[in-house]
């Protein structure tokens, strides 16, 4: 039992940061246009997306 539920926690925590990335990215290239900064905020990830609705 344990160890299925480690296996679920494991493939949302991948589902959780692949989407973070994704959502990131699509978020930094429609403000900024720039592929570069969509590829930098998309390492940061989910910390990107939290400062842009607090800042926005």
């Amino acid at each position: 039992m344990e160890e299925n539920r480690t296996t679920i926690v494991k493939k949302t925590v991948k589902s959780g940061i692949s989407f973070g990335s994704a959502l990131a990215m699509v978020i930094s290239y429609t403000t900024w246009h720039s592929i570069g900064w969509a590829i930098i905020h998309g390492l940061f990830s989910w910390v990107y997306v939290v400062y842009y609705i607090l800042r926005y």
